[in-house]
């Protein structure tokens, strides 16, 4: 009977471990944050982190204007990744804030900056990108909770410009999304990070035809890539929050941030035309 007894409560114990989240993680991919998601898990407002925020002056900040950091309570479940996101031209961190708590809610650390001046080229937001990604790492109050070695970028506008200069001077960046962004730079075949592009249909300002388009046409066969063309949007559209750009985002950074595979089905096979997306293209399988 004991021996009986010591079976069954061992078995308890282990199928207690299994349904508890993030389980079974260690065992497959150690990287692995939250519960296997769903459909309506990726487009939920907010993911099953609590998140809370703490700022960074632009007195205490080094090669960038400061900003805010969105991250998860749960000390639990070990360090997480994290993302540096850049506002576009003339706009400050609130104009992207809103990804802040969506993306740290869904187990990211994440830091919205404000740029040295509103009016930073491409070239100088990349540099203040990777900045505010070393002050995360090493000096902010969050540094503990954050795996240095998974580490992403992300921008709108001249801050998406600023994405793919960041991912172009840090390869052992993860994975880089610029929203409806701006360069005059558009060949990037250096890039080795990750990359998903985000454009709008009637973006007028940086026309998908000759930004977003011609950027992901660049990047060399062999990369892991993704062209998100956004229907009935504008270049604003990444300034409120918005699901689709949400879902993707998430989907992309648990991806190759996480090397979470389990988001993989809302990458692979390409998502289809619909009323919120215009056109997808990308390479599938991811990680190949």
């Amino acid at each position: 009977m004991k021996r009986y007894l010591a079976a069954a409560t061992a078995a308890a114990a282990g199928l207690a471990l299994l349904l508890a989240p993030g389980a079974g993680a260690a065992a497959g991919n150690p990287y692995e944050r939250g519960p296997a998601p769903t459909q309506a898990s990726v487009e939920a407002l907010r993911g099953p982190y609590a998140v809370a925020q703490t700022s960074v002056s632009s007195l205490a900040a080094s090669g960038f204007g400061g900003g805010t950091i969105y991250y998860p309570t749960s000390t639990g479940d070990g360090t997480f990744g994290a993302v540096a996101i850049s506002p576009g031209f003339t706009a400050t961190q609130s104009s992207v804030a809103w990804l802040g708590p969506r993306l740290a809610s869904q187990g990211f650390v994440v830091f919205v900056i404000d740029t040295l001046t509103t009016l930073d080229q491409p070239d100088s937001r990349g540099r203040q990108l990777l900045a505010a990604l070393d002050h995360l790492t090493q000096r902010s109050s969050v540094r503990d909770r954050i795996d240095a070695s998974r580490l992403g970028v992300m921008g709108h506008s001249m801050g998406g410009g600023g994405t793919l200069e960041a991912a172009k001077s840090r390869p052992s960046l993860k994975a880089a999304v610029p929203l409806t962004g701006w360069n005059t730079d558009k060949s990037w075949p250096e890039i080795t990070t990750p990359t998903l592009v985000i454009g709008a249909d009637g973006d007028t300002v940086a026309p998908v035809a000759t930004h977003s388009e011609p950027f992901y046409e660049s990047f060399s066969a062999g990369l892991d890539k993704a062209y998100l063309e956004l229907n009935g949007a504008t270049h604003f559209t990444p300034n409120t929050s918005n699901t689709t750009i949400a879902k993707y985002s998430i989907a992309w950074l648990k991806r190759f941030v996480d090397d979470d595979t389990r988001y993989e089905q809302f990458l692979c096979p390409l998502p289809r035309p619909s009323l919120t997306i215009d056109e997808y293209r990308g390479t599938c399988p991811l990680g190949s």
